[in-house]
């Protein structure tokens, strides 16, 4: 496994190019899940990424190293439920946006710290707009109820509100 920052690696380092497997994780995930990381970075050039540490303009240097290295796909993976980590897919997608080109790329989110599951690239854009996100949630208010399983911070407001019932926020 060879591993580094996304901000501290150039965009045409030679690790990148010639169809380079990329995965792009959060930073956290070492520490999160040791052994979901170890099978995440077989035979992939891992680049380590955290917004709340790098800079914020992740679409840019993604879609540089996209055009000047060529990498044959691209892996995001990030903790689920994390509003920072959700700005590695959505970088991806931006520099797609960017580049004019489909970007050969998956996109995962780690539940609970412990299940892998994979998302769409719309997921990633409709994520960001929050409008759109609250007709969903009053067109479909069972997803309060699978929100509350995973979201600490939601239960929390619950409790404090005093509306235990997920479904009817």
């Amino acid at each position: 496994m060879d591993e580094t920052w996304v901000w501290s690696t150039w965009v045409k380092a030679s690790r990148l190019r010639g169809g380079a497997d990329v995965a792009i994780v959060a930073a956290c995930l070492p520490f999160v899940n040791p052994k979901l990381y170890q099978e995440i970075s077989k035979n992939k050039v891992v680049l380590l990424a955290c917004p709340e540490r790098e800079h914020s303009a992740l679409y840019g240097k993604i879609a540089s190293m996209v055009r000047s290295s060529r990498p044959r796909s691209i892996m995001i993976v990030s903790i689920d439920g994390s509003p920072h980590c959700a700005l590695l897919h959505a970088s991806v997608n931006e520099a797609e946006y960017i580049l004019n080109e489909d970007i050969p790329r998956r996109h995962y989110v780690v539940l609970d710290g412990e299940e892998l599951r994979e998302i769409s690239p719309n997921a990633v854009r409709v994520a960001r707009y929050l409008s759109i996100v609250e007709e969903l949630i009053r067109k479909n208010p069972e997803a309060l109820e699978e929100l509350a399983k995973h979201s600490l911070e939601y239960r929390s407001s619950l409790a404090r509100t005093g509306k235990g019932d997920a479904s009817r926020t």
